[in-house]
């Protein structure tokens, strides 16, 4: 059973799942890093490719990494955008959904320039997203585990205390 940890750019995905793999001895796996060694920045694919074949490329690491075992697994912002992307990690992944506010978001992306869906008015452009995107974060997951005001070994203590459950 792996432990897959979804939501927005900025709700500490992958810092979390780096915790839950020093704390509690998980091999991570973050499925942003595999496309970069593969592919390239993900802003040049943007760029280059456009979002929909960026969404292909994602959903097919999400194939590979979804037939896992034991892994904690931290998802780029737009992976459960696709159900089939949803439905493959359900098979043998325990999804949570890392749900932070939007103030908290930004103040973590704010000048981080490798996000190519926040380029613009920042505030406007993440509120927007948290918008179109909650319900498919909370329909996606399995459990929701609020991350603000949490540091991450709190958040992966919350996580592998529902994992037990």
């Amino acid at each position: 059973m792996n432990i897959v940890l979804c939501g927005m750019m900025g709700s500490g995905k992958t810092t979390v799942a780096r915790a839950l793999g020093d704390v509690y001895g998980f091999s991570v796996i973050d499925t942003d890093e595999i496309i970069v060694r593969r592919h390239g920045e993900i802003n040049a694919i943007f760029r280059d490719l456009g979002e929909e074949r960026f969404r292909d490329i994602e959903s097919q690491v999400v194939e590979e990494v979804a037939s896992l075992d034991g892994y904690v697994i931290s998802l780029g912002g737009g992976v459960a955008l696709r159900k089939s992307n949803v439905e493959a990690l359900k098979k043998n992944g325990r999804i949570f959904y890392l749900r932070t506010r939007a103030d908290t978001i930004i103040s973590r992306v704010r000048g981080d320039s490798a996000r190519p869906l926040l380029q613009g008015d920042l505030e406007e452009r993440v509120h927007t997203i948290l918008k179109n995107r909650s319900a498919i974060y909370e329909g996606a997951a399995d459990e929701i585990v609020d991350t603000d005001d949490k540091t991450p070994a709190e958040l992966a203590d919350i996580i592998v205390g529902k994992m037990q459950q």
